[in-house]
């Protein structure tokens, strides 16, 4: 009889995978995108659940665990399919949410799209280093949320509704440098919860820990909503001068607004 599934760790170590793929809970699928997955065509599988409590969040509905009955789900054999049949069209997969981390089948679907040839790209908050440091061996890419200035705890806390998030983000941002791996480091911004300001000062750390490129990603506001926690954000926010200084400050600086 032979044990438990096993897939390798950045540190040599071996990670039991007691839960299968199939267990992992879908929240949808986005079958193409070319955005997502820096220089690559990729599909991404949301995994439902999320610890944090944004103050910008516009998928609330995959915070809980358990997903909703009113809202379609997606399950693990859909990816399977979708696998088969973008063999040679896809370069990737993504694991998005929600944080997928939360999810103990992560470890095991990333395997299987590793198995079928598929490069995998994770987004993450960083809220669960030590499950990060262990899937390291198997991603290729890794796209960072930087919520607030990093050592800002109670700022932190304001915008993601969640104690030690600060030290925790801390905690993968330095298993991340350590490893090597691709990072995209990313903010999404509002001036009402993080002004221009606020924005620097969170800029400054990442260039001082040796970031090169960072994405400032503007607040939308959600289509198809009557209400929404906040308004529009003008064309000349941030600042003219502000996007100049990070210009100068990284290497890569690109911000993206919605179109």
């Amino acid at each position: 009889m032979t044990g438990p599934q096993q897939s390798p760790s950045p540190v040599g170590q071996t990670i039991p995978i007691t839960v299968p793929a199939k267990a992992l809970r879908i929240a949808g699928i986005t079958p193409f995108t070319s955005i997502d997955f820096p220089g690559r065509l990729s599909a991404v599988v949301f995994v439902q659940g999320c610890p944090c409590r944004c103050t910008y969040c516009q998928n609330p509905w995959m915070q809980p665990r358990e997903i909703d009955p009113q809202y379609e789900a997606g399950d693990w054999s859909q990816v399977e399919r979708l696998l088969q049949k973008r063999r040679g069209l896809l370069d990737g997969i993504v694991f998005s949410g929600g944080e997928p981390t939360i999810d103990p089948a992560l470890p095991a679907a990333i395997a299987e799209v590793k198995a079928a040839g598929f490069q995998v790209g994770l987004h993450t908050s960083g809220v669960y280093p030590e499950k990060v440091a262990r899937l390291l061996g198997q991603l290729d890419w890794v796209g960072l949320d930087v919520k607030a200035p990093p050592l800002e705890e109670d700022l932190f806390e304001r915008i993601t509704g969640m104690k030690r998030g600060a030290e925790l983000f801390r905690r993968t941002f330095s298993v991340l440098k350590e490893s090597g791996i691709e990072v995209e480091y990313r903010t999404t911004a509002h001036p009402d919860y993080l002004d221009e300001v606020a924005l620097e000062r969170l800029a400054q750390w990442l260039a001082s820990n040796g970031v090169e490129r960072w994405v400032l990603q503007i607040y939308r506001r959600p289509q198809g909503l009557l209400t929404s926690l906040y308004r529009s954000v003008p064309d000349s926010w941030p600042s003219a001068a502000f996007i100049e200084r990070q210009k100068k400050r990284f290497k890569a600086f690109l911000l993206r607004r919605a179109t």
